[in-house]
């Protein structure tokens, strides 16, 4: 007779190994969040303040590198052609880790972040496409709000102190990883114009020497760091964006485990590399890319044209619909049920919460708009506004429901028996229950000890009870006759 399955639960505890990589992933990210949001405010104050204006202006459009290699470029050229270059081969790394090695393995667990990924990016997408037809606006930024940034996002949940459960949080980095490898997609595809195929064929074999490498175990930064640094170079003069290389060369690298291995050379090379990209790749990035106007003129014209307003409805109603639609589409359809820990409502605040556009909608508005400054610097404003819409709606969603989280992170954490290792983890390890047993059987000694004791005492004050009552007696009648000999006479009325 065939037991029948148990229900697939959506957003489930994390196993242990991945719940400790997500914990290792998030503080790198949630630091180089919060020094992204310093460089985006650093950025505004730069450029809006105008005595410091036409400095940030200068440095900005600084050119530097060699012409001869069709290499040179302003410093902003740089850090979005560049620097995000690192930042996507880290989002490579991530994705093939977790397809791999990572909860994501089982193609039913992939598809949840996988079709919440797509729809969070196709109903933006058409919220922008409805809105700026509608106004009679250019199509050409239908892209600028499909992406989600996750290292904003996670600075804002550490901003706010919420407790979100791990499962929510790697929801959300896991649906950011494969939004990252959609848009860079997206922009390989729709935002390159004319193709050198031998600049293009000269980094295809590039990256082939690079896979062909890794196969042979070959090892040292020295080899595959000016290996990249030419494919990089190579695909950048080809006319694909050169980001493309990045994630490349990411998907690459071995994610799984050999026998005697404790990490595998993909992990390893992410952890050295997550806090270069998250602490200096992104934040350059937005230093030269977040300073835009901020007037009373320019902050009005986003909710006026129709380019601007898709971008800002597409990142605070797209999104939201998206991912929330995308998630509740898959349990209906694979017929898994939301974990019991779990609500709709957190499953729609996770979803306001990947409204937050920063890194890629930047990058792709500087793509879509390119040529025209003006728009590009209002499509930046309106994904700036949309992120702060965002972030407040959800903000509102999340502290609602704190305390619930906060009981379940504190499920999540406790470690009674002190082994290192969460409880809820080891309620199948029989070692667990002795370690436990042996620590009530201590709590119970000494609860007995001072029970013991207790009783102790009160045994000891009934004996002396009667004492203390003779003892009070004396003293009352002291008290009436101060002086006992003077109360005694003879019937004359003199002292006897």
């Amino acid at each position: 007779m065939t037991t029948p399955r148990a229900p697939r639960k959506l957003l489930g505890r994390l196993s242990l190994p991945e719940r400790n990589h997500l914990a290792d992933a998030l503080r790198t990210e949630t630091v180089g969040g919060i020094l992204l949001l310093v460089a985006a405010v650093t950025a505004l104050i730069w450029s809006n303040v105008p005595a410091l204006h036409d400095s940030y202006e200068s440095v900005s459009h600084f050119h530097l590198g060699p012409a001869a290699l069709g290499l040179d470029l302003s410093v902003a050229h740089w850090a979005a052609d560049g620097l995000l270059a690192v930042f996507f081969f880290v989002a490579g790394i991530e994705l093939k880790r977790e397809l791999v090695a990572g909860d994501l393995k089982d193609p039913r667990a992939a598809a949840l972040p996988v079709v919440a990924a797509l729809c969070g990016m196709a109903a933006p997408a058409l919220v922008y496409t409805l809105v700026s037809s509608t106004g009679g606006g250019s199509l050409a930024g239908w892209a600028v709000p499909t992406a989600t940034d996750i290292a904003f996002a996670l600075a804002v949940l550490a901003v706010l102190g919420t407790s979100l459960p791990s499962a929510l949080r790697a929801f959300l980095l896991t649906l950011a990883v494969v939004d990252d490898l959609f848009a860079i997609l997206i922009i390989a595809v729709f935002f390159t114009d004319t193709l050198d195929f031998v600049a293009l064929g000269g980094a295809f074999l590039g990256m082939l020497v690079f896979w062909l490498l890794l196969r042979a175990g070959v090892r040292g930064w020295y080899v595959y760091v000016p290996l990249g640094l030419v494919v990089w170079a190579l695909m950048y003069n080809s006319g694909i964006h050169a980001t493309i290389a990045g994630v490349a060369m990411g998907l690459m690298l071995r994610c799984h485990r050999r026998e005697g291995e404790e990490h595998s050379p993909g992990e390893r090379i992410e952890h050295l590399v997550r806090p270069l990209s998250a602490g200096l790749a992104v934040p350059v990035f937005a230093l030269f890319s977040a300073g835009v106007s901020v007037s009373g003129d320019a902050l009005t014209g986003v909710f006026t044209r129709p380019e601007t307003l898709g971008v800002v409805l597409g990142l605070v109603v797209g999104k939201a619909l998206g991912v929330f639609g995308g998630t509740w589409v898959t349990a209906r359809f694979t017929r898994a049920s939301l974990s019991e820990d779990l609500a709709w409502a957190d499953v729609f605040a996770v979803a306001v919460l990947a409204g937050i556009g920063f890194t890629v909608s930047l990058l792709i508005g500087e793509l879509a708009f390119e040529g025209d400054a003006a728009t590009t610097d209002e499509v930046k404003a309106a994904v700036l506004i949309g992120s702060v819409i965002a972030v407040l709606l959800a903000s509102v969603l999340l502290r609602v429901r704190n305390a619930k989280y906060r009981a379940l992170w504190e499920a999540e954490e406790r470690d009674e028996d002190a082994s290192g290792v969460p409880d809820v983890y080891e309620q199948d390890d029989p070692a667990y229950h002795l370690r436990m047993a042996a620590l009530h059987e201590r709590k119970a000694a000494e609860h007995r000890r001072i029970a013991e004791e207790r009783e102790r005492t009160a045994r000891d004050r009934e004996r002396a009870a009667p004492e203390r009552e003779r003892t009070a007696r004396d003293r009352e009648r002291a008290a009436r006759e101060p002086d006992g000999s003077a109360g005694e006479q003879t019937p004359h009325g003199l002292p006897k």
